[in-house]
């Protein structure tokens, strides 16, 4: 006997009743055209059968599905703009980078010793 799969919602959206792989885990690869076996080479774990029910259920929902990747997209990019600002890249080779870190960890220290500007 084949346990019939299905789409069910336990708190974090849709997702199959037989794992824990949502719809939306799996709306980028119908964007980008994905074959059932790309998306296995990615999650070797779903089913040919899994993927089809979630793939009709995308062409049903294309629309709003898609609206909530567009969503899910801008926040990451934003998120990773704030980490960049954060933590921007360091140019040159490590030693510099290291003699940079020192030269900032000195005027730290001297400005939270009250005295001044860095030596």
């Amino acid at each position: 006997m084949t346990e019939t799969i299905t789409l069910v919602d336990r708190g974090r959206g849709l997702q199959l009743s037989t794992s824990r792989i949502t719809v939306m885990d799996l709306v980028q690869y119908f964007r980008s055209h994905c074959t059932d076996e790309e998306i296995q080479q990615w999650i070797p774990s779903l089913s040919r059968e899994e993927i089809a029910v979630v793939a009709a259920y995308y062409r049903e929902h294309r629309c709003e599905l898609d609206a909530a990747d567009d969503r899910v997209r801008k926040h990451r990019e934003e998120q990773r703009e704030i980490q960049r600002g954060r933590f921007p890249e360091q140019n040159g080779s490590p030693e510099e980078r290291l003699e940079r870190l020192r030269a900032r960890l000195r005027q730290l220290h001297s400005e939270t010793n009250g005295e001044g500007a860095s030596r």
